[in-house]
């Protein structure tokens, strides 16, 4: 039987206006479904007019500025529909997500939804839930002692999976899609008797004890930043911006 992580997956990634999630906006997304390693890969692409300023700093990664959006990108609501859709059509067919990160682009999903569509993430799963695959929570437990940092990008070196035009969505996603792969065949004797929703649940015990980690390591270096542990959604404010 085919493991999981040498079948259908998809991933989806946003390039966005900062790092707030309950402020920054969503700029571009990529929704990327691959049926097989090696398959040639489906894209689907959405560019955003936020309707806020973009900072510089923003530009300078994702290279998108105000003007190219303002005069390419389509207004939020629609494009947040068609992307919690997207996702909802990935839980439906079985195909875990992969997310680098979740608790970020799904958070800012999360938060864009209710901002222009009065509604939240979660309602999209009722019937069939999301099953989530973060590289960064796989990598940081399976290899918890490796030094240095897990960005993408040094996954992607780590591991050896091809990464261009980083800070692309639909290149990011591929590229943690590829990822995953690359983690579920380096630790196939742990991974390949767990299926996608074990995993799912076990990442979420994984995550909070890497936060409670981080945490105390903030706390011994003087520094009081807080660590959310909650994966693979951050839970709402009452006050979200």
């Amino acid at each position: 039987m085919t493991c999981w992580y040498e079948g259908p997956l998809a991933a989806f990634d946003t390039e966005t206006t900062g790092v707030d999630v309950e402020a920054d906006r969503i700029v571009s997304a990529a929704v990327v479904v691959q049926d097989a390693p090696g398959l040639r890969p489906r894209v689907s692409r959405w560019l955003v007019d936020p309707g806020v300023p973009v900072p510089e700093a923003a530009t300078a990664v994702h290279g998108l500025t105000e003007e190219h959006l303002q005069r390419n990108g389509r207004w939020p609501a629609p494009v947040m529909y068609e992307i919690a859709e997207a996702l909802a059509e990935q839980a439906a067919a079985g195909r875990p997500v992969v997310v680098m990160n979740a608790p970020f682009d799904l958070t800012l999903l999360d938060r864009e939804l209710r901002r222009h569509r009065a509604s939240s993430l979660g309602r999209w799963f009722e019937a069939t839930p999301l099953r989530v695959l973060d590289p960064r929570v796989l990598d940081k437990h399976l290899d918890r002692y490796r030094k240095g940092r897990r960005t993408l990008t040094d996954l992607c070196a780590h591991y050896g999976v091809p990464l261009e035009e980083a800070h692309d969505a639909a290149a990011d996603a591929l590229a943690a899609l590829n990822v995953v792969r690359a983690v579920g065949r380096r630790f196939a004797s742990r991974l390949e008797r767990l299926s996608p929703a074990e995993l799912h649940t076990l990442q979420a015990v994984w995550h909070a004890a890497q936060a409670r980690g981080l945490q105390a390591w903030f706390a011994l270096n003087g520094s009081e930043e807080p660590v959310d542990p909650a994966w693979p959604l951050r839970p709402d404010l009452p006050a979200a911006a």
